[in-house]
């Protein structure tokens, strides 16, 4: 089992980093983006399309940048006691905590994948079979979902990024469980954050 959590973390750990490294990046599309907004106020017809697409752009870097921010232990932790014992008990701690985040990032997949179906116009209540049916040729697209605001973007695309983003947290999650059970263990991972 030590050699399996090895191999998880050994595959999940480098692919987040590199998504993460990637996606860091995407706060220079944000400042486009608003520098544009701001040029074309100032200069120009007002565009319709930048804040909602701000909007969007920061929705990607902060949840597909999520995962990397646990990666590096970036999250916020309440250090009062944290900070001030060992590592093996951190992890112990952590261990038993990390079933709360579980839960609710596994709520929060269902809801998104349930939202992203919706703005693919499925309206029944099983939105895996809808995304396997999909994939099989037994479910079609119905009518898109639109924003309400004047640009009228489609919005399955930032869902479908939320959903991924979603996915690959859950991911992390458990390879920092992983991480966790194997520092317990005895194994050297680092220390902990």
């Amino acid at each position: 089992m030590t050699g399996l959590l090895q191999r998880y973390v050994a595959l999940v750990d480098p692919f987040n980093r590199m998504i993460g490294r990637i996606v860091m990046y995407g706060i220079f599309v944000m400042m486009g983006i608003l520098l544009w907004s701001s040029i074309s106020k100032a200069f120009f017809v007002p565009s319709l399309w930048t804040l909602e697409m701000a909007q969007y752009a920061m929705v990607a870097y902060y949840i597909l940048g999520g995962p990397y921010a646990i990666q590096m232990g970036s999250n916020v932790r309440m250090d009062l006691i944290y900070g001030e014992i060992s590592d093996r008990r951190k992890a112990a701690i952590d261990a038993i905590t990390v079933l709360f985040l579980l839960t609710y990032l596994g709520f929060l997949f269902y809801g998104g994948v349930a939202s992203t179906a919706y703005s693919l116009g499925y309206f029944g209540s099983e939105p895996f079979s809808f995304f396997t049916g999909l994939l099989t040729g037994a479910e079609e697209l119905g009518f898109l979902e639109r924003s309400p605001t004047a640009w009228r973007p489609y919005l399955w695309p930032i869902k479908t990024i939320m959903v991924i983003g979603i996915l690959l947290m859950l991911l992390q999650v458990l390879c920092e469980l992983a991480k966790d059970i194997l520092r317990l263990k005895g194994h050297d991972m680092g220390a902990k954050v």
